[in-house]
């Protein structure tokens, strides 16, 4: 980010800020400048073998096949990716995002037009061009279910893409056609579709070479044996004669296979990556990526060696960009007068008026990500985390000297500041086992307590808070088993002591009475409503409003008594003594008169005899995940989920209110909401909704925006290094194995630095990064864009399309009609009819029918169909398109209702059949569905989970099978009944089979751990995936979001279960292409097993 100009600000205890400001900064400890290193990927050789092709920077370049200075071929503010030369190197393929998730386009050299060939809303994975150039094959997931590719080709010079090969729920990508078209090599199953970038591989990882013979019917025949991840296959001299790209031996390498015969190495690498490889048009030469490089292979000898090529060229985006952001906050925090408020974005911290919002002013300005805001009880200064010197450390502001001062700086991280309320302590975290305090006077500090803590940004939202007195801090450390409870210990020292008992793992934001008598904190486990909890710190002794009236008759002082007559007052405590201001170089302002006149502060009192009697839990009715107590101690405020949405809630406390105790809702906006507080006088509510500033009335009769801008220059050479600093340093602290699966993790920065620092977008960013983290040869890790902003705009009808009819006659005919579709709804579209026009527009062989569709969802348009390509019986159909996520889940429930009517039909009607999508709530919520009353009649249930992507729910489907049948009810003169479902409880009780395969991962292999050792039944397929790691997705300071590994899973025999996938009884692989006949050899395993048991 680069300098703004300097500016100083004049802040008066009655007034807010009036001008700009920079602090002066000196920034110590900080790693000395990466050398650049630039990242050359995905390159292509042209059919006559002089040039290559490549990505660098998101931009394609050219260079001559024996290396030397690369030129500038197509730049562009998006990134571009995967070139690739026609057959008679007059044009250039590639896949450019600027339209969306990843388009393909052509370019004509000679003219330097570019077409745009695909317009749907998934990216399409640019494969390979047909040897005649009239065909671009590409993989796509748009017209499968979940994250499953299907093979496409659409022609070069545009229209509608058809499917080549879509074994309905089966990875099928990398296609590469044979010279006569009539054969396709690809590869199947795994997921190295999209983590290509992974180093080593678990069985998910694991990818096969196969073939598919075209013709009617068309068919499979697999290459490789399986066992390793085999990607990128490329057809070579030989109509017989596949190279490909395999870690067999342990390391990526090029291989050498004839159909048929055995499998050769061609190169020797014994580390790094292959990846992207592409072979010449005579199948004399293939290019591939090396270790950032760019490479050349001779197939005829095997020799391999890097192209040398330097970049000669400028990135087509600016690397400063001058920005006025009004959203995109990540952190609030209202000043204690309620004046002022700061707040973080883009790593960066601003502060307001909290009257009338308007332009920021700046607090910090590093290169660094500074966070955890806190003001100081006179609201003069801030306390914030920044890692700006290599580690997060504490750091000061003062506002009326405009100085910047480093409070901590020890070895160990130091997190989660907080103020005492007399400003004469600040607490925080150092690492993740100690909770410390720091005399602001002597800045001195204190060890409170040794525990263990989750560290941010994975903490409960305020994981510690201060007594009013300043005397006590309570917080909620983890404990065994994973329960967290609170702790409260003095600032004066002593041991810490338990205030709550409960058995619960989902424990939040911890909050004081202001009057110091209970604690309020979020409680529950995942899949129950949080709930909020109470401890009263002292035996409560209940309040009446009779004893209101009652106050009424006491006596009171005459009015007409003179001051020497006046009774003496009783003695009242000492005053508080005023915060201790930091050093500065002049003195700060005196207390403010409304300041001197504040009550002394009641000090608090702990019985802790009995004290796990004197928590409730209060009937809120909603589901909790953060609370705060109003300065009145008049209110709990709550952010809570009710029908599907999180809104803000206030339940009173006053045990006096005459208003019944209710949770009322102040907010109903569909937005995430966060870093909710109050103001002063109790009267309104400051949150964050969606990025932005709102503030709503504690009455909820009056929500309004307070708009505030945070003007800024955003340096990308800067804050590329941050996030490759954040990046690193998330996983240092939080990835679940303190040896990193045996990998030299500083040595991965040293290495991956440079590169960083030779990026020249965000999106290379962010592959670098998952080149990095691709090292560990570990699940669930990734770095992703931002959540796009882009909406989805291609309709979807839920057709499929005769591609033999299409590609030689140029007319759609329905070959398959989605139940449930908008075309299904309309009665009229059936497996035979020709689509011949879209809102009049007629349709060709070189129209997109996406294209057409753009913009189309949830809008009339009208199709033209007939009964035969000439147009018989022409008519006009009206339809509403859906989106693709509506088709998808359409098409998987087609799946589902045909597996199931397979299994009874194959069973003879004995055996029933369920399928979980996912491991999430909805999902289970589903099971209950399909666990119907005719599943219930069957005489046992097969239990699918294959493509099963995970979640957490595992254990409360594992419960709805293991239970077991101990009584039952019969209601006179009706049937009888299992006592566990007529009591409301899910249970199945019947014989199970499960079935998993390579797709089943994460939570899906909890599950199938869960069956095998509780014995519920055996397991027919394929072993699981070997990939389990609880996981938090957290977002870097760019917006890139970030995923961390966190949690271990171990089965009861010890074993981690990572890359460790679950055995099966019976194990039978599905063939590719299997869903064209008909058949499911897995199904037809588990139907004989569980009627022979």
């Amino acid at each position: 980010m680069a300098l703004f100009r300097k500016f100083y600000v004049y802040l008066f205890i009655s007034s807010l800020f009036i001008a700009y400001f920079i602090p002066s900064k000196v920034i110590t400890g900080q790693r000395a400048q990466a050398a650049v290193q630039p990242y050359m990927t995905e390159p292509a050789i042209s059919p006559d073998r002089s040039e290559i092709a490549f990505v660098s920077g998101g931009d394609v370049w050219t260079v001559a096949a024996s290396g030397g200075e690369a030129r500038l071929l197509v730049s562009h503010p998006a990134t571009e990716s995967r070139p690739l030369y026609s057959p008679d190197g007059a044009r250039l393929a590639f896949i450019s995002n600027r339209t969306g998730n990843g388009d393909i386009y052509v370019l004509t050299f000679t003219t330097g037009d570019v077409k745009r060939i695909t317009f749907d809303d998934v990216n399409d994975q640019l494969d390979a061009w047909s040897r005649d150039g009239r065909w671009l094959y590409f993989s796509s997931t748009s017209r499968d279910i979940s994250g499953m590719n299907d093979i496409f080709r659409v022609s070069s010079e545009g229209g509608t893409p058809m499917q080549v090969s879509a074994d309905r729920y089966t990875n099928e990508f990398f296609a590469s056609p044979s010279s006569d078209g009539q054969t396709i090599a690809f590869t199947a199953r795994g997921n190295a579709s999209a983590q290509w970038w992974r180093k080593g591989h678990s069985h998910l990882d694991e990818s096969e070479i196969w073939l598919m013979h075209d013709g009617a019917p068309q068919t499979y025949e697999r290459v490789t044996e399986g066992g390793a991840k085999e990607m990128w296959p490329m057809w070579g001299t030989g109509t017989g004669e596949l190279f490909y790209v395999s870690d067999r031996s342990g390391a990526q390498n090029v291989w050498r296979q004839t159909v048929g015969g055995r499998a050769e190495r061609v190169t020797t690498f014994r580390d790094g990556r292959v990846l992207w490889p592409n072979i010449s048009l005579d199948g004399r030469v293939i290019v591939f990526e090396h270790n950032f490089h760019i490479w050349k292979l001779e197939t005829n000898n095997g020799q391999a060696r890097e192209v040398s090529i330097t970049l000669r060229g400028a990135p087509a985006s600016a690397s400063v960009e001058h920005v006025r952001l009004t959203d995109q906050i990540q952190e609030l925090a209202l000043s204690p007068d309620g004046k002022k408020l700061a707040f973080v974005v883009r790593g960066e911290i601003f502060a307001a008026s909290s009257t009338d919002g308007g332009d920021a002013a700046r607090v910090t300005n590093s290169p660094a990500y500074e966070s955890q805001i806190n003001w100081s009880p006179d609201s003069r200064r801030l306390a914030y985390v920044s890692d700006r010197d290599g580690t997060p450390h504490i750091f000061l502001y003062d506002f009326t000297m405009n100085t910047e001062t480093q409070l901590t700086r020890a070895d160990a991280e130091d997190v989660a500041p907080r103020f005492s309320p007399d400003g004469k302590w600040l607490a925080f975290q150092r690492g993740n086992t100690e909770l410390r305090a720091l005399e602001m006077s002597s800045r001195q500090e204190r060890l409170l307590a040794t525990a263990k803590f989750e560290m941010p940004p994975i903490n409960p939202a305020r994981p510690f808070v201060w007594s009013p007195d300043s005397r006590w801090i309570a917080f909620l450390p983890v404990a065994e088993n994973l329960f967290s409870n609170i702790y409260v210990v003095s600032v004066e020292g002593g041991e810490s002591r338990a205030v709550s008992f409960l058995a619960n793992v989902g424990n939040n934001t911890l909050s004081w009475s202001p009057d110091g008598t209970f604690l309020l904190f979020v409680t529950g486990q995942r899949t129950e409503n949080g709930q909020l909890a109470r401890v009263d710190l002292v035996p409560r002794t209940p309040r009446f409003r009779e004893d209101q009236f009652r106050e009424l008759f006491r006596e009171e002082q005459p009015r007409t008594l003179a001051p020497n007559q006046q009774r003496p007052e009783s003695p009242q405590p000492a005053a508080t003594p005023q915060p201790t201001p930091s050093p500065s170089p002049t003195p700060s302002p005196s207390a403010s008169p409304e300041e001197q006149r504040k009550p002394a502060v009641k000090k608090v009192e702990i019985v802790f005899d009995e004290i796990r009697r004197r928590l409730s839990l209060l009937p809120v009715g909603i589901d909790v995940n953060y609370e705060a107590i109003s300065p009145d101690g008049k209110y709990a405020l709550m952010i809570a989920s009710a029908a599907g949405q999180e809104n803000l809630y206030v339940y009173s406390l006053d045990e006096l209110s005459r208003e019944p105790s209710v949770a009322k809702q102040l907010t109903s906006t569909p937005g995430n909401k966060n870093f909710a507080q109050f103001s002063p006088d109790s009267k309104e509510v400051f949150y964050l909704d969606q990025g932005r500033i709102n503030v709503v009335s504690v009455d909820g009769k009056q929500t309004r925006p307070l708009a505030v801008s945070a003007e800024m220059d955003i340096d990308f050479s800067r804050e590329k290094m941050e996030v490759f600093r954040q990046a690193w340093s998330l996983l240092n602290t939080h990835f679940y194995d303190p040896n990193f699966h045996g990998v030299n993790w500083s040595a991965m920065r040293d290495e991956y630095e440079p590169l960083i620092a030779g990026a020249r977008n965000a999106d290379e960013v962010r592959r670098l990064l998952q080149l990095m983290i691709g090292e560990l040869n570990a699940s669930h890790l990734r770095a992703s864009p931002p959540p796009s902003t882009t909406p989805t705009t291609t309709g979807r009808l839920g057709l499929r399309f005769d591609r033999a009819e299409y590609e030689s006659r140029g007319r759609l005919r329905v070959s398959e009609v989605i139940p449930l579709s908008p075309a299904a709804l309309s009665g009229q579209i059936n497996p035979g009819k020709y689509i011949l026009a879209l809102d009049g527009r007629e349709l060709d062989a070189h129209t997109n029918l996406d294209e057409l569709l753009n913009y189309k969802i949830n809008r009339r348009v009208v199709l033209t169909i007939a009964s035969s390509a000439d147009g018989a019986n022409r008519r006009d159909v009206a339809l509403r398109p859906v989106n693709n996520t509506t088709e998808k889940a359409l098409l998987y429930r087609q799946w589902v209702e045909a597996n199931r009517a397979y299994v009874a039909r194959i069973s003879g009607n004995r055996l029933g059949y369920v399928h979980m999508y996912d491991m999430g709530a909805p999902s289970l919520a589903q099971l209950y569905v399909d666990l119907d009353a005719e599943n219930h009649e069957r005489e046992g249930v097969i239990i699918d989970i294959r493509n099963n992507n995970g979640g957490f729910v595992n254990v409360y489907a594992i419960d709805v099978f293991e239970r077991r049948g101990y009584l039952t009810m019969t209601p006179r003169g009706l049937t009888s009944g299992q006592a566990r479902t007529v009591l409301g409880q899910r249970a199945l009780e019947l014989p199970t089979i499960l079935v998993t395969n390579q797709h089943s991962l994460s939570d899906a292999e909890d599950f199938t751990e869960g069956y095998r050792s509780l014995r519920l039944g055996k397991v027919v397929g394929e072993p699981t995936s070997g990939w389990i790691i609880y996981t938090w997705d957290l977002t870097l300071i760019d917006g890139t979001v970030f995923r961390i590994p966190h949690m271990r899973v171990t089965a009861n025999d010890g074993t981690n279960m990572e890359r460790n996938p679950r055995p099966v009884d019976v194990p039978i692989s599905r063939p590719i292409g299997e869903t064209y006949t008909g058949r499911d050899s897995q199904l037809d395993a588990a139907v004989r097993e569980l009627l022979g048991q």
